[in-house]
């Protein structure tokens, strides 16, 4: 019988997943061929987010996201020994986690997948580099939802007050990849400028500073996770930020042309040294003083509106 999700699963598998037929021997490498055999597999692309996953660690993980008025997963993988699943969540567009991806959007699904996290009350030490591998016998798989999610989608289901924050949960699922990325390029943007070394000596550079990041978590990212992510800022940042493209910029931005029309726009928009000017008329009656307040505090109420001219 055909199994369109399970189709769904093992298309978008990476060309060469990690798998493993015991966690306890650690994770290989190699063709899908080879890896869809496996107990358990890598399901999201180095790159590229095409599925939520979460790790219910309770006996009835398989239903019990209907009672925590949780959306249906996609798919559920249980262990028929203990009850304990993996839930899956497909998403139409995927969430792109690349260093030279924009940092809004990923934020974005960082706290919807961290909400929904609570919602089914998740694992959060699960790194969510390998699942439970639905192609194997071992495990009993269910499809729940065949639709395709948009992150607009889940949100509905979820309280999302914590995505308006600037931070993101950083010790769970995209937070922490999120907040890897972010430290990582942001620091491989200044430090590629002090010498230009050769890429062999840079990646070594990014990995060293991605994984004393990656130690600030409570979970750490996997390593194998924390290289990719090294290898993908190196990788960028080498070609896209070299030393001749980095000079043509500093001669551009400070020609006698650029500058000029920097130096008229400020002089237009400061009138005069870029301070604004006082009240020549309030700094000669001096109101504040006789408010017993400060100059400062004198401006701040009149700008609020306490204090009527």
């Amino acid at each position: 019988m055909r199994n369109a999700a399970l189709e769904l699963f093992n298309d978008r598998l990476p060309h060469k997943p990690y798998f493993s037929d015991d966690l306890h021997f650690g994770v290989r490498i190699a063709g899908k061929e080879r890896a869809i055999l496996a107990k358990y597999i890598q399901f999201n692309q180095p790159h590229a987010m095409f599925w939520l996953g979460f790790d219910v660690d309770r006996t009835g993980a398989t239903i019990d996201w209907s009672d925590r008025n949780a959306p249906a997963p996609t798919l559920t993988i249980t262990n028929p020994e203990n009850g304990h699943a993996h839930l899956l969540y497909a998403l139409e567009t995927s969430i792109r986690t690349a260093p030279d991806g924009k940092m809004k959007p990923l934020r974005y699904a960082a706290a919807v997948e961290n909400a929904l996290r609570k919602k089914l009350d998740a694992d959060t030490g699960y790194s969510g580099l390998l699942c439970k591998n639905p192609n194997h016998g071992h495990w009993k798989i269910a499809v729940w939802q065949p639709e395709l999610y948009t992150l607009d989608w889940l949100a509905d289901f979820l309280d999302l007050n914590a995505a308006n924050n600037k931070e993101i949960v950083a010790d769970y699922g995209l937070g922490r990849n999120c907040t890897l990325f972010d430290k990582t390029r942001k620091w491989a943007y200044r430090a590629i400028r002090q010498g230009w070394p050769e890429y062999d000596q840079w990646l070594q550079a990014c990995y060293e500073r991605a994984s004393a990041y990656n130690l600030q978590f409570a979970v750490p990212l996997d390593e194998i996770e924390v290289l990719g992510i090294a290898k993908s800022i190196a990788k960028w940042t080498h070609s896209k930020f070299t030393m001749e493209s980095f000079n043509n910029y500093v001669t551009i931005t400070h020609s006698p042309e650029i500058q000029s029309k920097r130096g008229s726009v400020g002089g237009l928009k400061s009138s005069g040294g870029g301070r604004p000017k006082k009240d020549n008329a309030l700094d000669t009656i001096k109101p504040w003083i006789e408010l017993n307040i400060s100059r400062r505090t004198f401006f701040y109420r009149k700008n609020k509106g306490a204090i009527n001219e």
